[in-house]
């Protein structure tokens, strides 16, 4: 077999490179009595192909023998893929002996060569080399490399305990609209309470309820409430805030209008806090329901001065961030609770959502239903609790109603408290539990109630 292996090889490595990688990678499962050496010659060939393929061959051997040259591979080599299967191949063999070669090639530049060594030195996490190792790179700033470290190697101090149980709420929150400034409410409601936070902050300077002195007040607003927001969400929940960039009409003809991206300035801050970005989904508007922009244009067609009709506005999709993955969070549901909750009707399988805008007599701006009715279907569970920290005229207090959850809503203004009454408390469904309207004073002292009797019971 030795002979007439190596002959085999010799004479597809005359007929050139092309020859040799159909070889290489056409060999599936090698035989017991495969011939390993003829390996050795091709991990020295030029051709990066060919280094590669034959590496990825001696990664099914699991091979001490091999140790050696795919460890220079692994730290000299010119090419990162053959770095990177290389060191995967190593953490094949399993054996306590490749150890300290991993922990050298955790000083590797390219992070997916250093997430294949800890790959392979998380088989031994129980060795206190590889602990010690890891837990130096801890900080590591590559996100996916500190991820699957955090994962691993948290402590049992630093892991957060939670008391509650994942699918149940404060019941002094459920389907209640506190008349307060955003800030002082947020900061009353208990940790880990909310399972899903869809809304949209009013607009910089944009509506009368909505003015500030700057644009970073604006900002360091939304950021203090996304904070708060953070703490009072579940573990794993998701938060979706609709924005979209806003424009401060111009003073006169001598001056620009501006357009303030708030979406883009807020994502840095969100992830930062820890937000976990997921997805985006674009909002599509008929282009007949916005304000034309493109009248001048239209009119001289003139370079520069194209401005494009506004028809979207960005849902952004966050998660909070934890280690566990989404199943942890499935499973704490009952089984007849999952199965009333899934979506079985025809649902839009793209991120693009098509929906017509909604006009209210009261509030300017506010949530299609069926905006909402989405979003609570796709991000929630039946008697979850929904909140709306910028409850404007109720829509989301009333899609969640409608849809079997029970909703928080917190709004400033007098006006608006009146529109979200005639939405929720209509066509009321046969629902135990009627909504409550607090004021601050009501909300502080309920959440006094509420740590007392969680306090005693600890």
């Amino acid at each position: 077999m030795v002979i007439v292996e190596k002959t085999k090889v010799n004479q597809l490595l005359l007929q050139g490179d092309k020859y040799i990688l159909q070889y290489l990678e056409s060999l599936g499962k090698l035989p017991n009595d495969f011939e390993t050496s003829i390996f050795f010659d091709l991990l020295r060939n030029p051709n990066d192909k060919v280094r590669v393929a034959t590496i990825k061959n001696i990664g099914k051997l699991a091979d001490l023998a091999f140790l050696n040259d795919l460890f220079g591979i692994a730290l000299n080599d010119k090419n990162t893929m053959a770095r990177r299967e290389a060191t995967s191949s190593i953490g094949r063999m399993r054996n306590e002996k490749i150890i300290p070669s991993l922990i050298k090639i955790l000083d590797d530049e390219d992070p997916k060569v250093v997430m294949q060594a800890i790959r392979g030195l998380l088989n031994f996490k129980e060795n206190t080399l590889v602990q010690t190792a890891l837990k130096e790179i801890a900080l590591h700033p590559n996100e996916e490399i500190s991820y699957i470290l955090e994962k691993e190697f948290v402590t049992g101090s630093q892991k957060k305990i939670l008391k509650s149980n994942h699918v149940e709420s404060p019941d002094f929150l459920k389907n209640a609209v506190i008349h307060s400034d955003v800030l002082d409410a947020i900061r009353l409601i208990p940790s880990d309470s909310i399972h899903l936070t869809f809304t949209s902050p009013p607009y910089y300077n944009a509506r009368d309820y909505a003015i500030y002195n700057s644009y970073s007040e604006y900002l360091d607003f939304l950021k203090d409430v996304f904070q708060e927001l953070h703490r009072i969400t579940k573990e794993g929940r998701f938060f979706l805030l609709n924005t979209s960039p806003v424009i401060v009409p111009r003073l006169g003809r001598n001056f620009s209008s501006k357009r303030y991206p708030i979406p883009y300035d807020l994502h840095s801050a969100l992830t930062e806090m820890g937000w976990e970005y997921i997805d985006d989904i674009v909002w599509l508007k008929p282009e007949a329901s916005v304000k034309n922009r493109n009248g001048g244009f239209f009119q001289h067609r003139k370079p520069l001065a194209y401005k494009p009709n506004t028809i979207t506005e960005c849902v952004m999709v966050y998660r909070k961030k934890t280690t566990k993955l989404l199943d942890w969070n499935i499973k704490q549901y009952p089984q007849d609770i999952i199965e009333k909750s899934k979506v079985l009707e025809e649902y839009e399988t793209s991120n693009v959502w098509k929906i017509d805008p909604t006009f209210d007599r009261t509030h300017s701006a506010v949530f299609p239903i069926e905006l909402c009715n989405r979003v609570i279907k796709f991000y929630s569970y039946w008697g979850d609790l929904v909140f709306d920290p910028f409850g404007g005229s109720g829509t989301v207090g009333e899609a969640a109603k409608n849809l079997n959850r029970y909703f928080l809503l917190t709004e400033k203004e007098d006006l608006y408290i009146e529109r979200i009454k005639e939405r929720v408390l209509k066509n009321s469904l046969l629902d135990t539990r009627t909504p409550q309207f607090l004021s601050l004073n009501d909300l502080q002292i309920k959440a006094k109630e509420y740590h007392h009797a969680n306090s005693s019971s600890d």
